[in-house]
């Protein structure tokens, strides 16, 4: 058997030698002193991180497996006779843009010898200006049933307009003339002795003439301007001079925009007679009411509100009243969106002296007597608050409460019955109106809907609620409680369109009162009268041949005859039809 050799006591024995000669060297060479500087750059390296792996190794005991699917594919073939064809974009048809008229002609014919005549002409003189002009003329010579004198009417009016627009300013300046014939036909059969009325026609004449300029700047310190000279006057010796400008100046403070409206109204003139209450008539009776005014506010602009902070300062004096005065209001409105478009919240507070003027007062109802006596209303405040938006996004709404006090509010009254006038006029037969100015504090109430069915259908509806406390302790004498109107507009294609108006106005109060010669107006024999509510229906519809010529027909006063005011009574039924045409005057 071969026998192995053990090397491990050779290699001890080795090293013991080693290490022996090693300790003798040292012992005799001595170690010196030496320094030694390593220097190395610093190279950091980023190791392999222990990466997480995509597909882990489950380890569950029980494991599911995948079933095989197998599958194949029944073909059958199938005759085509199908070849795709190149495709190509469909044109969108371009409609062609209406034409547009400068000058247009509508003439119309009814019942009662109705006419109606409307022209209208509008010429660009350079590439800045421009000249409008437009007649209108509205008569009517049929008999109202029940009344005894003569009923006509008859309203014609011319206007011009020129305007001019600049690179920095655009100004404007308009005029017009205007002639209307109304009688004083509110005497009903049997009310006075045969005979009486003989010679008396009720007729009565205004004419108006009117001179007015505006002027904008986009930068300047002047915002805008509006100036206004009238000439009123009647077939009664009465007559009216009203001049009035308003400047209006903006200064951007910060972010803000402060404003102030500067303000001169004068208004002048004489009414033909003193009051009917008078057995006697004086002669005329001068009358002026001046105002200055200066109204600063300033605009507040935020992400949701839009926000008014403005004062009225304004001096007034008139003839009728015991010296002139100075009058502070409020001037307050602010807006907030609520949500977006659909909820708005607004309000307001405000107030003004408001000028009075015969030219208004027969606007408003042209039967009054040519005896009234002038003021200005102070209308102390009138404060509001309500909810705007959208419902839907094609149905509008808008609520809204307000509450105002006004001192010396005109109110249109029967004028009393006078058998002792000397001389007698036209409207002493109790066939004309005065006006009474009384304190009143009005709570109202509002609701209006506005509907748009389709592009070309309108609806919309209209709701006013009002309560009255006189300082007299009298009625609001005929002004309604209730007021309502729906309206509508409907465009059938292109040749087609329908229109419509229907206003209720509720109950309202007058006073019938007989003169006693040398008696005290307040003892005066008198009745209230209550006028009974009406409805007021009004229809019209068209049809277009093209583009420049139409016809139309409308109907009014379809729900009968009413009385607007007392002692007036309205036509019945009237249709009205004519032709529209359209053309180029200038071109």
């Amino acid at each position: 058997m071969e026998r192995k050799m053990n090397y491990k006591p050779f290699a001890i024995f080795l090293g013991i030698c080693f290490s022996i000669f090693s300790a003798q060297a040292q012992e005799d060479d001595p170690i010196g002193t030496q320094t030694v500087n390593v220097v190395k750059a610093y190279s950091p390296t980023v190791g392999d991180a222990v990466k997480i792996k995509s597909t882990p190794q489950v380890g569950d005991s029980v494991t599911l497996q995948k079933k095989p699917v197998q599958y194949s594919i029944f073909s059958v073939p199938v005759a085509s006779t199908f070849t795709p064809a190149k495709g190509k974009a469909s044109g969108v048809k371009k409609r062609r843009p209406e034409k547009q008229y400068d000058s247009y002609a509508s003439v119309g014919l009814g019942n009662y010898n109705n006419a109606l005549v409307d022209f209208y002409t509008s010429a660009a003189i350079d590439r800045d200006s421009r000249l409008d002009v437009g007649l209108n003329h509205h008569s009517s010579r049929g008999a109202v049933d029940g009344v005894v004198l003569d009923n006509d009417f008859y309203n014609t009016s011319l206007n011009a307009a020129y305007a001019r627009q600049d690179r920095y300013m655009g100004w404007g300046i308009e005029g017009g003339f205007t002639h209307k014939i109304y009688h004083w036909y509110g005497v009903l059969d049997d009310t006075f002795p045969e005979g009486t009325l003989d010679g008396v026609s009720g007729k009565q004449s205004y004419y108006n003439a009117q001179l007015g300029g505006n002027l904008k700047w986009d930068d300047a310190v002047i915002k805008e301007g509006k100036v206004l000279l009238r000439r009123f006057w009647d077939g009664s010796e009465s007559g009216e001079n009203r001049a009035m400008i308003a400047p209006v100046f903006e200064l951007p403070i910060a972010d803000e925009l402060f404003t102030i409206e500067v303000k001169a109204d004068y208004v002048g003139g004489q009414m033909g007679a003193n009051s009917l209450n008078a057995s006697e008539n004086l002669g005329t009776v001068d009358y002026h009411a001046m105002q200055f005014g200066v109204s600063p506010g300033i605009t507040i602009l935020r992400d949701e509100l839009t926000l008014n902070l403005g004062a009225k300062l304004l001096y007034g004096d008139d003839s009728f009243g015991e010296s002139g005065g100075f009058y502070i209001y409020p001037d307050i409105t602010a807006s907030f969106r609520i949500s977006g478009d659909n909820v708005i919240a607004y309000g307001g507070l405000q107030g003004d002296l408001e000028q009075n003027s015969y030219f208004d007062y027969v606007n408003e109802n042209p039967y009054v007597s040519p005896t009234l006596t002038m003021s200005p209303t102070d209308r102390q405040y009138l404060g509001y608050a309500g909810l705007k938006g959208q419902l839907l996004p094609n149905l509008s709404y808008d609520v809204r409460g307000s509450y105002s006090a006004e001192n010396r509010k005109p109110l249109f009254l029967l004028n009393p019955t006078n058998a002792f006038r000397q001389p007698a006029e036209e409207y002493t037969f109790g066939n004309s109106f005065q006006v009474f100015y009384d304190d009143v504090r009005t709570f109202g109430v509002r609701g209006a809907l506005s509907l748009d069915v389709a592009r070309d259908f309108t609806l919309g509806a209209q709701v006013d609620y009002n309560t009255y406390d006189t300082e007299t302790d009298n009625p609001a004498w005929n002004l309604p409680e209730i007021q309502a109107k729906v309206w509508f507009d409907y465009q059938m294609g292109e040749q087609w369109f329908f229109g419509g108006q229907l206003f209720y106005v509720g109950e309202r109060d007058d006073l019938e009162a007989v003169v006693v010669e040398s008696g005290n107006p307040a003892e005066f024999p008198a009745n209230i009268i209550t006028l009974d509510a009406y409805l007021d229906a009004n229809l019209h519809a068209g049809y277009r041949f093209n583009n420049q010529l139409s016809i139309f027909v409308k109907g009014s006063n379809l729900a009968g005859d009413y009385q607007k005011w007392a002692r007036f009574p309205t036509q019945g039924l009237q249709v009205l039809a004519g032709a529209t045409y359209k053309f180029d005057m200038f071109q």
